[in-house]
Order: C-alpha cells, then sequence, then structure tokens
C-alpha cells in the first residue's frame, strides 16, 4: 500500500478482542509493508556492521604496510557508505509509508464507526475521549507499526553481528554475544512501572481535552454566568495534574535511558581491557581488536531501537485499547425485510403515541426532560434503555442516525422513543471497554416493540432506508462549519428548495447577516461562511437554520424536539405556521409545550409518565384537561387545586377568541 492508493477501499474488519490483538491486527494487514522495511532495514544495520571490518582490514594493512590490502579497505569503505545512505533513506521512507497507511486505515476505521452510530458515539464515549482517539491515539497506534519494521530489523542485524563476531574471533566475539542479551533485556523489569506511568499521563491528559472541550463548548454561557475563572481554575489544575504525570513518566524514560547508555558503556570498557590484554599477549591482531570494538560499539545502534519499541508499545497499547473501545461500539443490526420505506401513521405501541400520516402532531409532556426522552432516553438513569438518535456527520448534515441502544429497563418504567426506530441492541455489550480492550458484556435485555410507520416494523427496514423515511431533529442541533449552501446541501427528496425551507423557518434576518458578512462581492448569503457549530450566529438563528436544513431534506416524516425554544413569541408562531404549510400533506411530528405552536397543531398529544394520556386540539385540550392546561399555561398546584380555576381559564379563552 503506498500513500498515493489511500483512502483504503475497504478498511478492513479489525480484531476489537483487545488493544494488542488490534496492534498485531493492524502490523498483519500492512505485513507486505512491514518486510519491505524490515529488507531495507536489514541492509542499512549489516552495512554499518560491515564499517568495523572494513576499518579494522585499513588499521591492519597501515600495521602491515600494505598499500594493496589498504586501498581494498577503502573501496570497501566507499561501498558501505553508498549502502547505509540508500538502506537509511528507504527504510525512513518505507517506515513512514507503514506509519501514514496504518494511522490512515484506523482513521477510517473510526471514521466508518463514527457515521454508522453518528452523535450515538459521544453519548457512549465523552467526546473528548473521541478527539483523543481520531488524533493523538492515531499518532502512537501509527507509530508503533512504523518502529515494527525498524525494530525487527535491528533484531535481525544483532543475529548477524553477534554470529559473525564469533566466527570472526571467538575470544572476544564470545563476550559481545552473551552481552548483548543483556543489554537488550535489562530494562525489561522497569517497561510495566513505566508503561502503567504512560497509561496515567494519556488518562489525565484525556481528562484535561475533555474538559477543555467542554468549556470551549459551553464558554458563551460561561461567560452570562461569570463562570470562566472557575473552569479556567478547573483547567489550570487539570493541566498541572498532565505535567506532574508527564514528569513522573519521564523519569522512569530517562532512567531506562541512562541504563541503556551505562550497560553498553561498561561492555566497551570491559572489551577494550580484554582485548588490550589479548593484543599484549599477541593473541590477537590490533586490526581484529579495532574491528571488535568498532561493531560492539555499532551495536548500541540497534540496541536502540528496542528502547524505541518499547516506548511505542507502552504509549500506543492504551491508544489502541481506546480505539478499540470506540470500534466496538456496535449495532446488532436485524435481517431487513423490506427494501422501501412504507408510508402511513407512525405508532409506538410502548408509549401509546400515534402520529397520522400527512398530519401536524403535537406532543406536550408533564416533565420538562420527557419529551427528550421520547426522542432520546435520558442516559443519566442508570440501568435504563435507551435509543440513539443523531444528526448525520458532515458528510450528510441534517439528516438522522435512527439507532437504538437496548438495555435493562428501568425498574418502574420502559420509556420508548420517537427516535428509537430500528431496534438495534450493541453488539455483544454496551461498548465500554475492559482493562484488556475487550467489550464488557451486559445482561441480554428485555424485548421493546418496535415504533411501527405504516404497520411495518421500523427495525426491519434497511438503515439507510429508515434515515430516508424518518428523521429527527434534537433540541439543539449542530450546524457544520462550511458555507450556507453547503449546509443546506443534503440527501433530500428534491422536493423542498432551500428558498421555501428558509421562508418557512423565517430566516430572512438571518440572511441578511449572512449577506452582510460575505466575502462574495455580490453579498449571496449561501456563499458565506459558518462557523464551527454556528458560533457567531445567535442560538435562535441557528436553530432555524438547522430547521431549514431539515425541511430541505423533506422525510416523510419529520420529528422536532423544541425547534422553536431559542426564538420570541412573534417569530415562534410565524416559525409554525411556515412549518405547517410547507410539510402540508406530510407527517410532522413536534414535541413542544408552546401555546403559539400548539395552538396550529391538527393534533395534540399529551404524555404522562411515558405514556398518552389525552388526545384532542389545543383548545379542547385546555378545557378538559387540568395536566395539559398546568404545562402549557404554567400553572402552580395551588392554582390548578383553586376552586374555578378551570372556569376562570375558559372566560379567558372566550374573551380572546372574540377579540
Amino acid at each position: 500500500m503506498q500513500i498515493r492508493d489511500l483512502p483504503y477501499s475497504d478498511p478492513g474488519d479489525p480484531d476489537i478482542r483487545s488493544g494488542p490483538r488490534f496492534l498485531l491486527w493492524l502490523g498483519r494487514n500492512q505485513l507486505r509493508g512491514q518486510l519491505k522495511s524490515m529488507a531495507w532495514g536489514l541492509l542499512h544495520q549489516c552495512s554499518l556492521a560491515g564499517l568495523p571490518l572494513a576499518a579494522g582490514l585499513a588499521v591492519q594493512a597501515v600495521v602491515d604496510r600494505s598499500g594493496n590490502r589498504l586501498a581494498w579497505a577503502g573501496g570497501l569503505i566507499v561501498v558501505l557508505g553508498v549502502l547505509i545512505a540508500l538502506g537509511d533513506t528507504m527504510l525512513h521512507r518505507t517506515a513512514i509509508t507503514n506509519w501514514i497507511t496504518a494511522a490512515a486505515r484506523v482513521q477510517q476505521l473510526l471514521a466508518r464507526k463514527t457515521a454508522e452510530l453518528g452523535s450515538a458515539l459521544t453519548r457512549r464515549v465523552a467526546a473528548g475521549e473521541v478527539v483523543a482517539v481520531s488524533t493523538g491515539d492515531v499518532e502512537k497506534i501509527g507509530w508503533f507499526v512504523e518502529a515494527l519494521s525498524r525494530f525487527a530489523s535491528a533484531a535481525a542485524a544483532l543475529v548477524l553481528i553477534c554470529t559473525g563476531l564469533l566466527l570472526y574471533l571467538p575470544s572476544l566475539g564470545l563476550l559481545v554475544t552473551l552481552s548483548v542479551p543483556l543489554l537488550a533485556l535489562a530494562v525489561l523489569p522497569l517497561l510495566p512501572r513505566a508503561t502503567r506511568r504512560a497509561d496515567l499521563q494519556r488518562e489525565k491528559a484525556g481528562r484535561a481535552t475533555e474538559l477543555a472541550s467542554d468549556t470551549v463548548a459551553g464558554l458563551r454561557v460561561l461567560r452570562g454566568i461569570g463562570g470562566e475563572e472557575l473552569f479556567l481554575g478547573r483547567y489550570r489544575r487539570a493541566s498541572q495534574e498532565v505535567r506532574e504525570a508527564a514528569v513522573h513518566s519521564a523519569r522512569m524514560w530517562s532512567l531506562i535511558s541512562a541504563i541503556q547508555v551505562l550497560l553498553p558503556g561498561v561492555l566497551l570498557i570491559s572489551l577494550v581491557v580484554y582485548g588490550a590484554a589479548l593484543a599484549r599477549d599477541g593473541r590477537i591482531e590490533v586490526g581484529q581488536l579495532v574491528t571488535v570494538y568498532s561493531a560492539a560499539a555499532l551495536l548500541l545502534f540497534p540496541l536502540r531501537h528496542f528502547e524505541e519499541i518499547a516506548m511505542a508499545y507502552s504509549f500506543s497499547r492504551p491508544s489502541a485499547r481506546r480505539a478499540v473501545r470506540v470500534l466496538s461500539l456496535g449495532r446488532a443490526d436485524r435481517p431487513a425485510s423490506l427494501d422501501t420505506a412504507p408510508t402511513g401513521d407512525l405508532y409506538d405501541p410502548v408509549t401509546g403515541l400515534m402520529a397520522p400520516a400527512g398530519l401536524f402532531t403535537a406532543v406536550v409532556c408533564g416533565d420538562p426532560d420527557e419529551a427528550g426522552r421520547l426522542a432520546d432516553l435520558d442516559p443519566a438513569v442508570p440501568g435504563q434503555r435507551r435509543p440513539v438518535h443523531d444528526q448525520r456527520d458532515e458528510q450528510h448534515a441534517g439528516q438522522q442516525h435512527l439507532d437504538r441502544r437496548d438495555q435493562r429497563p428501568h425498574p418502574r418504567t420502559v420509556h420508548r422513543g420517537l427516535a428509537d426506530l430500528d431496534g438495534n441492541g450493541d453488539a455483544g455489550g454496551n461498548g465500554d471497554a475492559a482493562k484488556d480492550g475487550a467489550p464488557e458484556a451486559v445482561p441480554k435485555p428485555e424485548t421493546v416493540p418496535s415504533v411501527l410507520l405504516g404497520g411495518v416494523p421500523l427495525d426491519e427496514l434497511p438503515l439507510d432506508t429508515a434515515r430516508t423515511a424518518v428523521l429527527v431533529q434534537d433540541k439543539d442541533p449542530v450546524l457544520l462549519s462550511g458555507t450556507l449552501g453547503e449546509l443546506l446541501d443534503v440527501p433530500s427528496s428534491g422536493l423542498v428548495a432551500a428558498e421555501d425551507a428558509l421562508a418557512a423557518a423565517r430566516c430572512g434576518d438571518v440572511l441578511d447577516a449572512l449577506a452582510q458578512a460575505s466575502a462574495d462581492a455580490s453579498g449571496d448569503p449561501m456563499t458565506t461562511r459558518i462557523t464551527e457549530r454556528g458560533r457567531s450566529l445567535s442560538g435562535g438563528q441557528r436553530q432555524r437554520l438547522a430547521l431549514a436544513r431539515s425541511l430541505v431534506a423533506d422525510p416523510e416524516v419529520l420529528v422536532l424536539d423544541e425547534p422553536t425554544s431559542a426564538v420570541d413569541s412573534h417569530t415562534e408562531s410565524r416559525v409554525a405556521a411556515g412549518i405547517k404549510e410547507l410539510r402540508r400533506g406530510r407527517t410532522t411530528v413536534v414535541l413542544a409545550s408552546s401555546p403559539l405552536l400548539l395552538d396550529l397543531a391538527d393534533r395534540v398529544v399529551l404524555a404522562h409518565r411515558g405514556t398518552v394520556v389525552a388526545v384532542g386540539s389545543h383548545r379542547e385540550l385546555l378545557r378538559t384537561e387540568p395536566r395539559y392546561r398546568a404545562v402549557v399555561t404554567r400553572e402552580t398546584d395551588d392554582e390548578i387545586a383553586a376552586p374555578g380555576a378551570g372556569d376562570a381559564f375558559r372566560t379567558i379563552e372566550e374573551i380572546g377568541e372574540r377579540a
């Protein structure tokens, strides 16, 4: 695999049983590149090993005053120099190729998993850890793959050099051969401690990254409440912990490096003393002593690769374990029984929620958090089954992944979400990695009925088909960086133009602001770049642009969670009217509690504690359902219990109607 051939057409099916197995799988899949790098490494190392022999021949030729042998030795040194340069150049080229291609393979695997799970990934793994895995961890894994071939060539070169010294001069060669294993393995007892320290450093660095990511994401809120100094102090403490852990880890690695300098130095001193005694007694020639000493000195170079591979493995093993944790998150897709999306009513058999086809249905929940759980069950409840819904990644901006995680239901109740659309459970676990990187097993979940569309369970549809049929926009949608035109360029039916969607979402003021900020002389807002997460826009502007993106997609069923929570009442009324007009004839479900929006709905559903308890129009429910009235009008318990409260409200309503 060459760099020019990237990306891989198929990165493969990784071994995610543990971090070391994942590293082994990576190395095995790049066997050809590893062998090529090892071959060039052997050429480089053996050419280096030949220099002492040439130098010894040259010294002995000078001692013997032989011009011919000196010329031959000089020619041999020139040839070896050329081979060293060639081998070193190609070794570096092939090793870096292995690094880049391995990192690219891991990045493609992570990208594929991200596209599969969408925002479910950050619900099951911290966002900071996802960032760390896709950046720093990928580099460390690539470093190990790259160092592996250099280590293999160095180990092979050590064997060849020791064998050659034994054959060339057994008296000194035996001393070198017996010392090399000691030099290579002397630091082995220190490696577990160094690895633990490196793991601790990486863990603290991951926490600091998560804290920084959360702080940046909530910077506007922090400024609003004056919490910048508080979070700055937290990050400063986390940063100092990372620094202390890094220094603690560096001390161990410096000790390992010192040992690998001290012991070879002792070997060289012993070799000189013993060899000088042999040369003085006439048992060996001076040239032979120079050859063996030079070869022993050059052994320090391949021995360095033992330290490098130990460091690379120590740093890459926790990185591989974290990558495995992400890659082990999966979905046990059920065999698809249909190829095309059905049409008809959307029905949730668990909550009893029915959204008739072609109507604008509003859903009101007594608990403010319950609306979110209908689309995404609260992950904070221990043991509760949580479905997954998410906005698509940058390639499919705005389109929702319709996924579900089946966990043990809450002991009191089982909530079933509108976004819980494909009935998929975890592939053998909840995605949390055990210490060795393997996913932990979880108890077998109870079977929960799937959401039905036109009477067909959505978990029997292929995932792409389900995504096309149903789109879910959560209450805090994300705007990805790019131009407004790119933001609205999403997979769609093609029946709704971007201009119509923007008009329905009442984005006129947003377009004016973008036109003024446009770098284009024409002032076209569609070419204006939107910063990451739309940070240059207000919350209401971001919310309306995200709504326009969902309207452009024009799915068969559109589920909106609090789509107007960040806009003023006047704009909210106009946006609700725009949604109803543009989505006429399509199924639309809105989870909200705003009277302005509810009054425009064709059908209003009241859900209480995970169950539908009342259905009707907004005005009917105001008159007949105290729980509905309490949610919509924000009545207190005392106001609800007051005599004549319902009559008073009906009088106010009648006055409003006459007005």
